[in-house]
């Protein structure tokens, strides 16, 4: 069974940090370019950064551009998204997503739950 569960997300003060975590099981993660997205009350679902798996590149929206750090451990099957320097328009549920094949240019295809997360003082 395909799943992506993100955890890691939480209520943190401005100008703080969080670390989000999306495990995979059921195939093997290295296989896929894996995103961030993040979509916040009354707005459309956003991508926040993405990971190819044919080359590491990475891509940051311009929101999010040396704040948020994303990678992979290959070993443990998930990708991380650290997040900081948090801002409160940052707030928003959070998901991964596999893409279809190993370059961020391709669609999204399996993706998490999400992940609340909530910057506010």
């Amino acid at each position: 069974q395909v799943q992506l569960v993100e955890s890691g997300g939480g209520l943190v003060q401005p100008g703080g940090s969080l670390r989000l975590s999306c495990a995979a099981s059921g195939f093997t993660l290295d296989y896929y370019a894996i995103s961030w997205f993040r979509q916040a009350p009354g707005k459309e679902r956003e991508g926040v950064s993405c990971i190819s798996s044919s080359d590491g590149s990475t891509y940051y929206a311009d929101s999010v551009k040396g704040r948020f750090t994303i990678s992979r451990d290959n070993a443990k099957n998930t990708v991380y998204l650290q997040m900081n320097s948090l801002k409160p328009e940052d707030t928003a549920v959070y998901y991964c997503a596999t893409r279809a094949r190993r370059t961020c240019s391709s669609p999204p295809r399996y993706w998490g739950q999400g992940t609340q997360v909530t910057v506010s003082s």
